[in-house]
């Protein structure tokens, strides 16, 4: 799933089909648990799954599966050049760095030539509501021009989470900046099937304004 509203990837096809993907090298990047990787898997791909934080990666290895788990930045990925047909990521890494044109930097330096990055994140313009699945979340309470980072401390102050604004305009200068070439821009809109409400997920909301942005990236061959 690329993200709350429930677009499936066979249904999407973003990495391609699913009969194409069979040893394919792909890492996905901010895996969590892995989910992704167990499904590519299934497909039969050979998924690396990396993320920063060990515990999540501690679940990854207790509900199992054959592929290698990878604890590391993805602003610094330790991998050769040329090692991954495919990237992907669904709501991991990229809204939480800073710098996400080192990430896209570092995941072209990997990809091969013709190699595709497909990532999800929280749709730009879900910064200007309140995170509010009701009527009360449809009002414009911020500027959506507005890149504070969202944070949460902990009682000593500390940083225990923190998600960064990019507007649309923002992620396709990033896509440029990183010299990767932007293929597809994906806004699912929320199917009638999906009755769940989530934090600020709702169908009220998700039939009135988008909440997933989906970038279909790809490494040039002929550049290369």
């Amino acid at each position: 799933m690329w993200g709350p509203e429930g677009l499936d990837e066979v249904e999407a096809e973003l990495l391609g089909p699913p009969e194409e993907l069979k040893g394919k090298d792909v890492l996905e990047i901010g895996a969590g648990a892995a989910q992704c990787s167990r499904w590519l898997l299934a497909q039969g791909a050979r998924p690396v799954a990396l993320d920063l934080s060990h515990r999540q990666l501690q679940h990854a290895l207790r509900i199992g599966g054959s592929f290698p788990l990878v604890c590391a930045d993805a602003g610094a990925l330790p991998f050769a050049d040329n090692s991954f047909d495919l990237a992907c990521s669904a709501y991991g890494a990229m809204p939480f760095v800073a710098d996400p044109v080192q990430v896209l930097r570092e995941v072209r330096r990997v990809l091969r030539p013709g190699g595709r990055f497909v990532f999800s994140t929280t749709h730009p313009i879900r910064w200007a509501f309140p995170d509010e699945p009701g009527p009360e979340g449809l009002t414009v309470a911020s500027s959506y021009f507005d890149r504070t980072p969202y944070v949460e401390q902990d009682d000593d102050g500390r940083a225990v989470y923190v998600e960064h604004h990019r507007t649309i305009g923002d992620r396709v200068r990033d896509i440029v900046a990183a010299d990767l070439r932007l293929v597809d821009l994906v806004e699912p809109e929320w199917p009638s099937w999906n009755t769940s409400e989530w934090g600020g997920w709702s169908p009220l909301r998700g039939n009135l304004i988008p909440g997933t942005t989906i970038f279909v990236c790809e490494r040039d061959r002929e550049r290369d």
